[in-house]
């Protein structure tokens, strides 16, 4: 029987975070292991509410994190911990503070990878509260998916359709490049081999990062239908609220690219997202219709993609 631990990251949402939590208790009945929450040095008092609410749930503990490095950072302090008893499990479970698996959700997983060896990691189903699904399997970004996503335009995307990041949801359990970190199940041998999160994405690319690694070291990921998550989306994160796009963004974006791919290739990366946004703007402006570009995103992409480097922007 393989061990299960599951890492929950929380920042501000104690609540939230103590509700997926629950879930995450029912889920892994007859499943042996524990979960960790780690508060991402929220300062906010998460860490003291969650420590008590969870006294009587043995299979849960807390943890400090002691500072806010971001998504990744958070998640390796309890990948790092393992087991309370000190030891290693043999499946490490992500699972966001705002997803709620569904009972038979992690089951799901662990039978997937148990039936397929080949496998690295295996992700849920995610769907919202309106029961809508959520794009969450996707393909690796690359020069050409940068220039469609730009250019915003049917034609563009017809002949790149094999190039478009986030297509449709599959429709049945299949191979993808990577998915989102909402509900992840991952190999510990497979990380123990890659490595665990790059902690300098402070926030977005680290799943995609990872799920790179694991493709090239001969490790795919695939989405497994099967397995259910209903997920809030951005709380924690205020993406939704966004009125302007962050700089660690761009950051993250940055990085990934020279990472994987080398600077030149991450400078083709930002001059056809440039080119795309210039067929975005003739279009609209054809249209007589109103740019749903965010606010100084050019300047900003320029700025943060051809400028000096820095761990963190702002």
């Amino acid at each position: 029987m393989s061990t299960v631990l599951c890492v929950i990251l929380n920042w501000r949402t104690a609540d939230m975070t103590l509700r997926a939590a629950e879930h995450a208790v029912t889920a892994m009945e007859g499943i042996e292991g524990a979960i960790t929450i780690v508060d991402n040095d929220s300062q906010d008092g998460s860490f003291e509410a969650l420590t008590d609410s969870t006294r009587d749930m043995p299979r849960v503990r807390v943890m400090q994190a002691g500072r806010n490095g971001g998504y990744g950072a958070g998640n390796n302090v309890g990948i790092r911990a393992g087991l309370p008893d000190g030891s290693k499990p043999d499946l490490v479970y992500v699972l966001n503070s705002d997803a709620f698996p569904a009972p038979d959700a992690l089951r799901a997983l662990v039978d997937h990878l148990s039936a397929n060896p080949g496998t690295g990691f295996a992700g849920s189903f995610i769907y919202g509260e309106d029961g809508i699904p959520h794009t969450s399997a996707f393909r690796f970004p690359s020069i050409a998916s940068e220039f469609e996503g730009a250019a915003k335009t049917g034609p563009i995307s017809k002949l790149l359709k094999n190039a478009i990041v986030a297509p449709a949801p599959p429709t049945a359990t299949t191979q993808v490049d990577w998915l989102a970190g909402a509900s992840v199940l991952m190999r510990q041998s497979v990380l123990d081999e890659i490595g665990i999160f790059d902690e300098t994405f402070f926030l977005y690319f680290e799943e995609t990062d990872l799920c790179r690694r694991a493709a090239r070291a001969g490790w795919p990921t695939d989405y497994v239908l099967e397995s259910h998550v209903m997920h809030l989306g951005s709380v924690s994160t205020g993406m939704k609220e966004w009125q302007r796009v962050p700089g660690y963004w761009f950051a993250s974006r940055r990085h990934y690219f020279e990472k994987n791919h080398g600077r030149v290739y991450a400078f083709g990366a930002t001059l056809a997202h440039i080119a795309g946004l210039g067929v975005y703007g003739v279009r609209v402006l054809l249209q007589r219709k109103k740019p749903h570009t965010p606010p100084h995103f050019l300047r900003d992409l320029v700025r943060h993609s051809l400028g000096t480097r820095t761990s963190q922007e702002s």
